[in-house]
């Protein structure tokens, strides 16, 4: 053959240089990576020079040593879907075993030819090998017998050399793309499963997103008991129903125990061929079991089952591998978060406890005096504070006096430390302490039972009835307010070192001879430095002309109007201190008519 092929009974003459020829061939091949568009160029090619009946191109299953039709023209496409062909089996699967072509004039005296129902007598098989393995055929077929020559079968021969590596191109670039894809959507799958916190709801979408990877009829999540004993089925999907499986399976028994105690991906193709199988379901044909791995430790398996043999491959395994290590961080993320809401709730019904005793530790009754009032009011940030107030009564004298103390920090840590302080300053006041001499008996408790971390600013303020004299000492907490009848508010300016936090310490002591319509104004830090949304704290001038604003008012009223102007000031912004408020306002006498 020099410049043209010729078909065996002369049906149709084409002429071309068969370089020519050959480079349209290696163009075909070289300019595409679509598989299907390479093979219907390669078919439209091969007709230009033998003109066959039935072209196809058959692609090999390594794994089940069979051929398929990749591509074909000529065939029903019901009966190419159905072709099947074993390694060795048919000429194709001839072609297939020996790597070379084989040329039969006369299907009808073949004994191994495979009838596609097509009437045919003559096929030419021809292997496409790269690298020294089969990956496929290209077969064509005439109903003429003796219709294709040696020249065809050299032909096709050159063909099938440059179409095999083509071939395997396109499929290698369909696989990688295929797998680009997969990797985005199992990206977009654990991106997803992260943020669900409810097992149940995280168990249910799991199944839903898995559908978008592969098919499948049967599908659970089986997770490891506390023990490590066995595995519980915790979810379920037949053929897309939620069902409830309470059947448990032992370690290392069945498919998934196997999977499980041996932290092995296990594909099964067909599961009645294997021993290790418990039949639950009997429309299961495949199986595929995953285990989950957290830290290195097996903690379930997902389990997928299918109606067809030979379903899952290990295309499948590793999918499903690749997204097993988010779902079980994902389900290890949602048991946390189911713990820790328990114990929130525990928490709350604990901190509302503790709220109702620190509530009930301030006092329930306000002193009588003849010739003062007295008011106090106390807002925790959190659920529970450390602030506090107290009123300390000298018994069988005409002496109060009133408390009211910051501990450090927030929260449990700072209710408890509260609680020991009160306790502390209750038995000092049976020694009835002046105000300087309280703090000072507090510091020495406290540093006795140091904590670390742990201290607490305290005004205390002791009323003399009988000689109308206030006397004031401070350990810490902001200079108190002073409000005479000229109506202008001053601080009272007297300070000293935190309680608990230096066994020696002395403290200094104020004494004001009070006249009537003179107004006492305590606060902690969290009234002068509450913030509203710009940032800008209330401020002591502020409190200054609420005090100015509010000294006619009774002892409560006043403490109503601090809070009622602070709250307006900050507006939505959530307090981040407790706030505590205490007025002792000297009575105005009434004049007699």
């Amino acid at each position: 053959m020099a410049n043209e092929i010729q078909s065996g009974e002369q049906r149709e003459t084409v002429s071309a240089p068969m370089e020519s020829f050959l480079l349209e061939v290696a163009d075909a091949v070289n300019t595409t990576l679509d598989l299907e568009t390479l093979m219907r160029r390669v078919a439209e090619l091969v007709k230009r020079i033998i003109n066959y009946d039935i072209f196809a191109i058959l692609l090999l299953d390594g794994r089940r040593q069979e051929l398929r039709v990749r591509f074909q023209v000529g065939h029903p496409p019901e009966v190419a879907e159905r072709i099947r062909v074993k390694v060795g089996s048919g000429i194709t699967g001839m072609a297939a075993l020996r790597g070379e072509a084989v040329l039969v004039n006369n299907v009808l005296q073949e004994p191994v030819y495979i009838s596609s129902g097509a009437k045919i007598l003559s096929e030419l098989a021809v292997p496409l090998i790269v690298k020294g393995r089969v990956i496929g055929v290209i077969d064509v077929e005439a109903s003429e017998s003796s219709f294709f020559s040696e020249e065809h079968r050299s032909v096709l021969m050159l063909i099938a050399s440059r179409v095999a590596i083509g071939v395997e191109n396109a499929r290698l670039y369909t696989r990688v793309a295929r797998q680009a894809k997969q990797l985005v959507l199992l990206n977009e799958i654990s991106r997803e499963l992260t943020s669900i916190l409810n097992l149940d709801q995280l168990f249910e979408r799991i199944g839903e997103l898995l559908l978008r990877l592969m098919d499948y009829q049967m599908f659970s999540i089986l997770l490891l008991n506390a023990k490590r004993t066995k595995l519980q089925h915790r979810f379920s999907l037949r053929f897309k129903e939620n069902v409830q499986i309470k059947r448990d399976i032992a370690l290392g028994r069945g498919l998934v125990g196997y999977a499980a105690e041996q932290n092995l991906s296990v594909v099964v193709p067909d599961v009645t061929s294997d021993d290790r199988y418990i039949p639950l379901n009997p429309e299961t044909m495949s199986e595929l079991c995953v285990p989950l791995v957290l830290k290195g430790e097996v903690i379930g398996v997902l389990d997928l089952e299918h109606t067809r043999r030979n379903y899952f491959t290990e295309e499948h395994a590793r999918m499903v591998k690749t997204l097993a290590a988010q779902v079980a961080i994902s389900i290890e993320n949602a048991r946390l978060y189911e713990k820790i809401e328990r114990q929130e709730l525990r928490l709350e019904k604990d901190l509302l406890l503790a709220r109702e005793l620190q509530y009930r530790l301030l006092p329930q009754k306000v002193p009588q005096s003849g010739k003062a009032e007295l008011a106090a009011r106390s807002i925790p940030a959190r659920r529970i504070g450390g602030d506090f107030y107290d009123y300390v009564p000298y018994a069988g004298t005409e002496l109060t006096a009133l408390a009211i103390g910051d501990v450090s920090g927030k929260g449990a840590p700072a209710a408890i430390y509260e609680a020991l302080v009160s306790g502390i300053l209750q038995s000092h006041a049976t020694e009835e302490p002046g105000a300087a001499e309280m703090l000072a008996g507090i510091n020495l408790s406290l540093a006795e039972r140091p904590i670390a971390a742990q201290f607490v600013s305290i005004i205390y303020a002791l009323w003399d009835e009988s000689e109308m004299t206030l006397r004031i000492a401070n350990s810490g907490l902001p200079y108190p307010y002073r409000c005479g009848k000229d109506g202008k508010a001053e601080l009272v300016e007297i300070g000293g070192l935190p309680l608990g936090l230096f066994q020696t310490a002395e403290y200094d002591e104020v004494t004001f001879r009070a006249v009537p319509g003179d107004v006492f104004l305590f606060f902690s830090d969290g009234i002068p430095e509450a913030q509203n949304e710009a940032g800008v704290e209330f401020g002591m001038k502020r409190l200054a002309r609420v005090l100015e604003s509010h000294r006619k008012g009774s002892a409560s009223e006043i403490v109503d109007a601090v809070f009622e102007h602070v709250n307006a000031f900050v507006g939505n912004v959530e307090a981040f201190d407790d706030q505590t408020v205490a007025v002792l306002k000297i009575k105005e006498m009434k004049k007699k008519k």
